[in-house]
């Protein structure tokens, strides 16, 4: 095989197909990036198993042929040559020479027939989504999911495609966040995935390459195009990202999302983050908490810690309820207003012992418990 490819857009390939490769992989060839070349392009291909990408680059190809590399050190390498032509030259063998200006790179690869092939989608439950939209969806959302190995079920985003609309949730036990989206979905496309926290951060990085996104799905396995703007970064038409879903039945959130309302006041997003994130200055691991207390037209958050001493903010609001205190961990208030993008917010709470809500005109909900008061 042989062609000769710019190196920057050859970069920027390797940069997306990068992630997918863990440190510790289990064989040699899932270190390794499939190289494929084509009539008037390269396709570059990683997996680890559970999530494998690929994307296509431009390049003037004079023999097509494939051949499996070192990824993380041939990505190093393409940065760092000389000359913007590269040219990338395959022999039976595996080895291959780069040729740039003055430098000469030969590096031993691995034949392709080692290499786990991604899985091809047919016509399995398919979507077209606006970029845009999806990874403002996720953004708003998985900050929820859950770190802890043993509830392996919620380490991840559940996509629910039902009822003339797409819902993503997620959770950790503590804290649900849920933002849904109206749509077309007709009875037999309907269905639900959820997504390894993984591939949602694969995903999240790669959304803003162009217009649309195809999801295809089945009970097992999630596939998504990316398309992309060729312009600027040599990848062409779109990047394709494949990933295993995580198997077993997502609980029941509704039942966490309280029916009720009881006390709702309206707050400016950026305000209210700005005030907790002074009062949690003075937090500490054993101490990890904030007050929120409501009086007439008052919010008042006050933060406090043995070690260190204590941190009091206060801005006006519209409110004409009762007094009421709730404490919370100041992390479950700060991160869904972080990943909101409107100015107004609203916050609903009952009593001391009860969830605070977050709500906006959107169909976006976060339930956050209260720490308890001693």
């Amino acid at each position: 095989m042989k062609f000769k490819i710019n190196r920057d857009h050859f970069a920027n390939g390797l940069a997306q197909v990068l992630n997918v490769v863990g440190s510790k992989a289990t064989m040699p060839i899932l270190s390794n990036v499939l190289i494929e070349a084509e009539k008037d392009q390269i396709s570059l291909t990683t997996t680890n198993l559970d999530l494998g990408i690929r994307c296509k680059i431009k390049a003037e190809v004079k023999e097509t042929g494939s051949v499996t590399l070192p990824v993380k050190r041939l990505a190093g390498i393409v940065r760092e040559l000389p000359n913007v032509d590269v040219t990338f030259d395959g022999s039976p063998n595996h080895q291959v020479k780069l040729t740039s200006g003055g430098s000469t790179f030969r590096i031993m690869g691995i034949g392709k027939e080692e290499f786990p092939p991604l899985p091809e989608f047919g016509d399995e439950k398919a979507y077209a989504l606006e970029q845009a939209e999806l990874v403002m969806m996720l953004k708003s959302v998985a900050y929820a999911q859950s770190s802890d190995e043993t509830r392996y079920i919620l380490n991840g985003v559940y996509f629910n495609f039902k009822d003339g609309k797409l819902s993503l949730v997620a959770t950790d036990g503590r804290r649900l966040a849920l933002i849904a989206k109206e749509m077309d979905v007709p009875a037999a496309s309907a269905g639900a995935i959820i997504l390894p926290a993984k591939t949602v951060g694969e995903l999240t990085r790669l959304l803003d390459k162009g217009e649309k996104v195809k999801i295809n799905f089945n009970e097992r396995r999630a596939a998504f195009q990316i398309a992309t703007d060729k312009d600027t970064s040599g990848l062409i038409d779109h990047v394709y990202l494949y990933s295993k879903v995580v198997e077993g039945n997502y609980p029941n959130y509704h039942q966490v999302i309280p029916k009720e309302t009881h006390q709702r006041i309206k707050l400016e997003r950026e305000l209210f983050l700005q005030c907790v994130h002074r009062a949690a200055l003075v937090c500490s691991e054993k101490s990890n908490s904030v007050k929120v207390k409501l009086t007439s037209n008052l919010l008042e958050i006050t933060a406090q810690s043995p070690d260190f001493g204590e941190a009091h903010e206060s801005m006006a609001i519209g409110y004409s309820g009762p007094d009421l205190q709730v404490a919370f961990n100041p992390a479950f208030i700060m991160d869904p207003l972080r990943a909101l993008t409107k100015d107004e917010v609203f916050f609903e709470v009952k009593d001391e012992v009860s969830p605070g809500v977050f709500k906006t005109l959107e169909n976006f909900v976060c339930v956050i418990m209260p720490v308890r008061l001693s």
